[in-house]
């Protein structure tokens, strides 16, 4: 299956997510945003071009699942936001990566530390 392929929707869903949604949906828990800012911020994390035929139908998945509302900015211009299970979906994914990461204290004051950074 394609990277945006349906998963039907369970408190596991995340577990169905491409790296690529991941991004996305921690790219919108900043703010609610338009398709080509989205863009640019993951262009500025990967380093390279995102296609719109990358984007857009991933985009428009996530929507399917329930993740992201999309809304009209103007007639050529859509906004797409978290909705409350994309949230969960995120908190859901930082949850499974510390019980993996912390180990042991050194890796959970890491974390801290992290965290107090973006205070």
């Amino acid at each position: 299956m394609s990277e945006a392929q349906a998963v039907s929707s369970s408190p596991g869903i995340v577990r169905d997510l491409t790296a690529f949604q991941h991004n996305i949906l921690v790219i919108l828990s900043e703010e609610a945003m338009y398709g080509l800012a989205i863009k640019r911020q993951l262009e500025d994390y990967y380093g390279t071009e995102v296609n719109h035929g990358r984007l857009y139908p991933n985009l428009d998945n996530l929507v399917e699942m329930g993740l992201v509302e999309k809304s009209e900015l103007d007639k050529r211009t859509n906004q797409y936001e978290l909705t409350e299970e994309g949230h969960e979906a995120v908190l859901s994914r930082l949850d499974w990566v510390l019980s993996k990461f912390v180990t042991d204290e050194d890796r959970a004051d890491s974390v801290r530390d992290l965290i107090d950074a973006q205070n």
